[in-house]
């Protein structure tokens, strides 16, 4: 009896956590739907005034198309940006827990400690080195941040020690393997799933990012989704034609991550027996 009470309340959390998360995403799909007067209506749940492919259009032609400049922008700042972050952080992760070098843990501490600093207090000092560099109101002015991630170091570390074996590294040694070409060839390809999982964090961190971006830019072509969206937003209240498309916008704007969850979840599930020694 305890055990189905038990099983009934762990289903209910469940189900309540779900509805929480899936309710704001079946808003937005309906309210895309909907032209600006049923938004303001508050007819969001009715069938009628169907302009799905209306607003579909205007999002692409509104500012001489500047969205579909801000979705190339997010897709190159994020997944550019992630995939060589991954590389870089396993890299780094791989490093720190098969290597010994002076200092090792002490620097790993640091790596710690960087963990624990939010990212909008880097903000200003970053932007401080940019407009030193030369590098304010560029595409590497966001983009070149976003390589380095501390979370992602200390998740390679994490997952070296647990898909890489030492005795797979001694044997290819023995075979006279150096060591970059056994990072690449061997240790790399047990690195998977850590790759991807790194991947998926920092896609979605610099997807969402805002705030780097805004302090960077001022060049509307150079903006991401996020920064291009809430401009149109503050744009919203003085002219209400935005605010179909803000919507329509967002909702195109969370379908990248979902496809990149759908299509490499199972990575993460090869995870379980990656880099096991017979």
């Amino acid at each position: 009896m305890n055990r189905v009470l038990g099983r009934t309340a762990v289903n209910l959390v469940m189900g309540i956590a779900v509805l929480y998360t899936l309710l704001p995403v079946l808003w937005l799909l309906l309210a895309a739907t909907k032209n600006r007067d049923a938004l303001f209506n508050s007819d969001v749940l009715s069938f009628k005034d169907f302009s799905f492919f209306d607003n579909l259009r205007n999002v692409f032609t509104m500012d001489g198309g500047l969205y579909g400049r801000w979705y190339v922008n997010s897709l190159l700042y994020a997944v550019l940006g992630a995939a060589l972050a991954a590389m870089i952080s396993v890299a780094a992760g791989y490093a720190f827990d098969k290597y010994h070098f002076r200092h090792k843990e002490k620097a790993f501490g640091l790596v710690l400690a960087a963990v624990m600093v939010p990212q909008t207090v880097l903000a200003l000092p970053l932007y401080l080195i940019a407009s030193a560099t030369g590098l304010v109101n560029t595409f590497w002015a966001v983009f070149i941040p976003v390589l380095f991630n501390p979370f992602g170091v200390y998740l390679g570390r994490i997952f070296s020690q647990g898909y890489v074996p030492n005795e797979v590294l001694e044997a290819a040694r023995m075979d006279g393997a150096g060591e970059l070409k056994m990072y690449a060839r061997v240790s790399l390809r047990m690195l998977l799933p850590g790759v991807i999982t790194i991947f998926l964090f920092q896609l979605t961190a610099i997807w969402n990012n805002f705030f780097l971006p805004m302090v960077m830019l001022s060049n509307q072509k150079l903006y991401p989704v996020s920064l291009g969206l809430f401009q149109w937003n503050s744009s919203a209240t003085v002219s209400p034609e935005y605010y179909p498309v803000v919507i329509m916008g967002a909702l195109l704007a969370i379908l990248p991550l979902i496809i990149a969850f759908v299509l490499l979840q199972r990575f993460w599930r090869s995870g379980l027996t990656a880099g096991a020694v017979k």
